[in-house]
C-alpha cells in the first residue's frame, strides 16, 4: 500500500530533482492502476455467473472460472465480432448475445447443456454456431432474426424445439434436426425464405402453428408416421411445395395448415384424419390413402 503521506513529503522536498519526483509518480501509478485491468474490469461477474460485460472489444474472451452466462451479459454489444466462451460453462442464459449484431460465429463448447430464451436473437451477421451434443435445451426465440445464418445441425439430445428458435433466418438454407426430436414449435422456422426442404424426425408427433409459415422457397417435406398434429398455418405460404403425402397417423390438420400454397397441386391423406378450414389450396387435389 502507498503511504501517501511519505510520498508528499518526498515531492515537497526542495532538493529532489524533477526527474526523480516523476519516477516516483510513475512508480505509484503503475502500482495503482496496474491492477484494476488485470482483474478485468471489463466484466461484472458475481461468484461464477457472468452478469455483464462493458467493454468494446472486437474479440472477447470470457475468463475461465466462468460456469453460466448471464441473462443480458452481452446485450446489444455492438463491437464483437467474435467470443471465446470457456470450457466449465454449462448454461447460456436469457438474451445473453442479443443484438450483437457484428458476431460473425459462434462456437459453443462441450458441456453445455442449455442456451437460452433468445440467447443469440437478432445477431444479424451471425453465420456459423456449432453446437456440442451435451446442448439439451434450446430456448424459444434462441436464433430468430439471425438472417445470416445458412445452416444449423441441432444437437441429438435435444427433443423440443421451441417456439420461433429460427424465426426470420431468411438465408437458412440447411437444417439437420435430430432423432431425438418430438415436438416442434410454433412459429420454429416460420420466414426461411431459403429453407428448400425438411426432413422432419422419426420421433415428432407435433408440428406447430406457423411452424414453417412464409418458408417460400420449400419444395418438399418429409412427414414421419409417428406424425399425429399439424398445426394452424404450419405451412401457409410456402408458395414452392408441389405435393405432400400426410400419414395417416395423423389426427388432425390445422385451419389453412397449406393455405396460399399456390404450387400445391397433390395431396395424399387419410380419410380419419380431421381436416380443418382451409386447410388446402382449392386448386389442390386431394387423393385419400385408405
Amino acid at each position: 500500500m502507498v503511504d501517501f503521506r511519505l510520498l508528499t513529503k518526498l515531492l515537497k522536498c526542495d532538493k529532489m530533482t524533477t526527474m526523480k519526483r516523476k519516477l516516483i509518480l510513475t512508480t505509484v501509478f503503475i502500482c495503482i492502476c496496474v491492477p484494476l485491468s488485470l482483474f478485468g474490469q471489463d466484466f461484472d461477474i458475481e461468484g461464477t455467473t457472468l452478469l455483464g460485460y462493458y467493454g468494446n472489444a472486437g474479440h472477447v474472451i470470457i475468463p475461465a472460472g466462468i460456469t453460466s452466462i448471464g441473462y443480458y451479459a452481452f446485450d446489444g454489444c455492438a463491437s464483437m465480432t467474435s467470443v471465446t466462451i470457456p470450457a466449465g460453462v454449462l448454461s447460456i442464459g436469457e438474451s445473453a448475445f442479443e443484438g450483437c449484431v457484428n458476431l460473425t460465429s459462434v462456437t459453443i463448447p462441450a458441456g453445455v447443456l442449455s442456451v437460452g430464451y433468445g440467447a443469440f436473437a437478432d445477431c444479424k451477421s451471425l453465420a456459423s454456431v456449432t453446437m456440442p451434443s451435451s446442448v439439451i435445451n434450446i430456448g424459444h426465440y434462441a436464433f430468430s432474426g439471425c438472417n445470416s445464418l445458412k445452416s444449423i445441425t441441432i444437437p441429438s439430445g435435444v427433443t423440443y424445439i421451441g417456439e420461433g428458435v429460427f424465426e426470420e433466418c431468411t438465408n437458412l438454407t440447411s437444417v439437420t434436426l435430430p432423432s431425438s426430436a418430438v415436438f416442434i414449435g410454433d412459429y420454429a422456422f416460420a420466414g426461411c425464405l431459403n429453407l428448400k426442404s425438411i426432413n422432419i424426425p422419426s420421433n415428432v408427433t407435433y408440428i406447430g402453428y406457423y411452424a414453417f409459415e412464409g418458408c417460400t422457397g420449400l419444395t418438399s417435406v418429409n412427414f414421419p408416421s409417428s406424425l399425429l398434429y399439424i398445426g394452424e398455418s404450419a405451412f401457409e405460404e410456402c408458395a414452392s411445395l408441389t405435393s405432400v403425402t400426410i400419414p395417416s397417423s395423423v389426427i388432425y390438420i390445422g385451419d389453412y395448415a397449406f393455405e396460399e400454397c399456390y404450387s400445391l397441386r397433390t395431396v395424399t391423406v387419410s380419410r380419419g384424419t380431421t381436416i380443418g378450414s382451409k386447410a388446402f389450396p382449392s386448386s389442390a387435389r386431394i387423393t385419400y390413402s385408405d
